[in-house]
């Protein structure tokens, strides 16, 4: 990516339109261990519906903490990570070294989901990879597009969109930029009741079923804390999303089927689904 680029960046974020997800990032690799990894290899096997990634070309696009590059690395795959954010490239880099260092079946680079440029030099991969990631480029569909060209034929695309919810997830929108506007140490005042209002309720009802904090320790099988996942959704702009429906029809036309579909039955969170492009 282009100076002019990481300078575009720097000033969006300056601005408050956009979240630094790479610093956010950087604090999560302070506490990954291995049993995060294995959570996240063995997510990655269930919603592919493969055991191994042998022999895979599989592109992260918006690595943000490498993990899931990690993942697809550790399962054979050859690997291409990338990330707009300069902070996530550095974090997707300092898990490579620390775990394959050296290693010419894992690229690390910095680059746009909005490139095209930039991904035609790319190639195509047997698996295109991106988790909650194009709905925050500031033209999700674009980038929709451009992850579908990537997508060889008889390949896999792995996607994580946020749930459309309406009023409330304009709602969310306005949090996010009032978020992003406040000096740094203000910015609490928005963060602590915004993770109050997202956990109290799972927290009462996993305790009157005699599960307490089930639904935390769910949730962190990605590998995020509750706490910096928090900070990752009460900050994360760009912010856009879409109905589950609207993502199938997108990608029918363009001749991808769906094979696996996990929707978060209308409230918060990101829909995930496997397309498998036709041959």
């Amino acid at each position: 990516m282009s100076d002019t680029a990481a300078a575009e960046h720097a000033l969006a974020v300056a601005r408050g339109e956009r979240f630094e997800f790479g610093e956010n990032w950087s604090r999560f690799l302070e506490n990954l261990n291995d049993q995060r990894i294995e959570a996240a290899t063995e997510s990655l096997r269930a919603m592919l519906g493969m055991q191994d990634l042998a022999h895979q070309a599989f592109v992260d696009i918006g690595s943000g903490s490498g993990l899931f590059s990690l993942a697809a690395r550790r399962l054979g795959a050859r690997v291409h990570s990338f990330d707009y954010d300069p902070a996530s490239v550095r974090c997707t880099a300092k898990l490579q070294r620390r775990y394959f260092k050296d290693d010419p079946d894992w690229t690390v680079e910095r680059g746009s989901a909005l490139d095209r440029e930039y991904l035609k030099k790319l190639g195509r991969f047997s698996i295109v990879y991106s988790w909650g990631v194009l709905h925050h480029t500031g033209s999700m569909w674009e980038a929709l597009g451009n992850a579908a060209d990537l997508v060889q034929p008889g390949g896999r695309l792995f996607i994580a969109i946020y749930n459309d919810q309406g009023k409330d997830s304009q709602r969310w929108l306005a949090v996010k930029k009032a978020y992003n506007r406040l000096p740094g140490a203000l910015r609490f005042l928005v963060l602590w009741p915004c993770a109050a209002h997202l956990w109290w309720r799972p927290i009462v009802k996993d305790t009157l079923r005699l599960q307490p904090l089930r639904s935390i320790r769910k949730h962190q099988e990605r590998g995020m804390s509750v706490w910096r996942d928090a900070v990752d959704w009460v900050g994360g702009l760009p912010f856009e999303v879409a109905k589950p429906e609207e993502i199938f029809d997108f990608y029918r036309q363009r001749g991808f089927t769906l094979t696996k579909l996990r929707t978060q039955g209308g409230t918060l969170g990101c829909n995930e689904f496997v397309f498998m492009r036709d041959a």
